[in-house]
């Protein structure tokens, strides 16, 4: 309520100058009001992406992503009683390698915190695209023991029950996309991909990660379907298709130069979270040098090129300018020319 300032003279009358004076006040407070509410507006409007450091794979994981998760707006009244798929990147890998694959110590304290918030199950799925043996991927990716260890079941994608449905992204061509049971059942798929360059589409993270949802069995080897299709297609269908509700990227060590598989170690000391997964693979591709911008599935995403500017993101935990660090690109991959963001950036 606003309390008029007005005073009645001994006339009892109000005086003119006094009239103006509180009429301005009001339109004041009135102004101020409504940009506030704009301002409020527009900034729920905005992608949150939290960025977190994190020094190395033998560091406490779990904290920083619980912290990424409460920034975001996650926690017990969104996940209790939900069944929560983590689908990391093990498209093939190679013994002792960390830069390959999603690294478990990142998958395991994710599993943690989505059991502390009281996920009624939370298991891990995975379709690699390279290898037919999935057993053999994860043994040479660390991940068959510690399965075992932490009690949590895994879902080979590429040979799981099926599911058709329309594809909704349109942009391929392929009137639906057959998705592995355990996807369509699941509340909650979280991508949870390596921060890597790309051969083909210029940078690979968690939109580009849910290639591996797809089945080998209808889809191929290295899903062959979609490289046939449009790569930078299939990856805006399946992302309309399957709705993914989280992004956690393993940046701790990602891939420079030819990724996503014979690429070299580039350590970035990070983790990416967001629900918004345009928004948070487009903070990645900056802390990595790249300009989201040039990144054509990016460029496309839900929101058009505005959803993905910096200044429509709401970054959250560390900027981007204090972990930045620079991927190597290869002039010899026409998919890299022209990506470098600017330093001033």
């Amino acid at each position: 309520m606003i309390r008029s300032r007005l005073k009645k003279q001994p006339s009892g009358k109000i005086s003119r100058r006094e009239l103006l004076v509180d009429g301005l006040a009001a339109v004041g407070i009135g102004t101020t009001g409504a940009l506030l509410r704009n301002y409020l507006h527009e900034r729920s409007r905005k992608a949150r992406v939290f960025i977190a450091k994190a020094g190395s794979y033998e560091a406490d994981l779990i904290s920083p992503i619980a912290d990424g998760l409460r920034s975001l707006g996650i926690g017990p009244a969104q996940v209790r009683g939900k069944r929560i798929l983590l689908k990391p990147n093990f498209v093939e890998t190679q013994r002792g390698t960390i830069h390959i694959c999603t690294r478990p110590e990142v998958v395991f304290a994710a599993v943690e915190v989505f059991r502390r918030l009281g996920a009624a199950t939370v298991l891990i799925g995975e379709g690699p695209g390279h290898c037919r043996d999935t057993d053999r991927v994860l043994d040479e990716a660390q991940m068959a023991e510690a399965l075992v260890e932490n009690k949590t079941p895994f879902v080979d994608l590429n040979n799981d029950d099926l599911v058709v449905r329309p594809n909704a992204g349109g942009r391929s061509g392929l009137a639906t996309l057959t998705l592995p049971a355990t996807a369509a059942q699941a509340d909650w798929i979280v991508s949870m991909p390596k921060m890597k360059t790309h051969h083909w589409v210029g940078v690979t993270l968690s939109m580009k990660n849910l290639f591996g949802l797809m089945p080998g069995i209808v889809y191929g080897w290295p899903k062959n379907v979609f490289h046939w299709a449009g790569i930078e297609q299939a990856i805006l269908d399946i992302h309309a298709t399957v709705k993914p509700q989280l992004a956690i990227i393993d940046g701790i060590v990602g891939m420079e130069g030819d990724g996503p598989i014979v690429g070299t170690p580039k350590h970035a000391g990070v983790l990416v979270m967001g629900q918004d997964l345009a928004a948070a693979d487009a903070t990645a591709a900056r802390i990595m040098g790249i300009d989201p911008l040039k990144v054509t599935y990016l460029r496309s995403a839900p929101g058009g090129p505005g959803a993905i500017a910096a200044q429509n993101i709401l970054q959250r935990g560390e900027t981007i300018a204090a972990v930045r660090t620079d991927f190597q690109l290869l002039d010899a991959i026409p998919a890299h020319l022209g990506l470098r963001l600017a330093q001033s950036l």
